[in-house]
């Protein structure tokens, strides 16, 4: 059973990733114009301190994207993550759904703040895992979510 379902599916995975990759390049470029985003980390952008590497090495630049607030806190990620309606809430990532997730709350909560913060990952950072759903839908979502902060 495992191998039947692992022949049917990669049939379509060229597919799916390339449209995972289109997604995050669409949702990376929104999150950079939107005045309450300080930073964007997607490899894809030129803003991105690796992008000329990761131009070097990549076909494309992945389906995950991270972002922090302006002025973000640790409760204004939560209410974003709340508020989104597309997104599933999860750890996990590289799925066919588009996932959101808060690093200081979930994968990384049991590290110390002052040893989080000395790495980058910030209480409002909050990471995306792409997956095959409109990006315009993705980028609605994220626009509702952010009129309640």
């Amino acid at each position: 059973q495992d191998c039947f379902l692992m022949l049917r599916g990669i049939k379509t995975l060229h597919l799916r990733v390339e449209r995972s990759c289109k997604n995050a390049r669409k949702v990376a470029k929104y999150l950079a114009s939107h005045p309450k985003v300080g930073k964007v980390y997607y490899p894809g952008l030129k803003s991105h301190p690796q992008h000329e590497l990761a131009k070097k090495q990549m076909k494309d630049f992945g389906g995950m994207v991270s972002f922090d607030f302006e002025k973000g806190s640790f409760e204004m990620a939560q209410k974003v993550l709340a508020n989104t309606e597309l997104f599933t809430l999860a750890e996990s990532l590289g799925g066919v759904e588009s996932l959101i997730g808060h690093p200081a709350s979930m994968t990384h909560a049991s590290i110390p703040k002052k040893e989080r913060l000395k790495v980058g990952l910030t209480d409002s950072l909050i990471r995306l895992s792409l997956g095959v759903e409109d990006a315009d839908d993705l980028i609605a979502d994220l626009e509702q979510a952010f009129r309640n902060v």
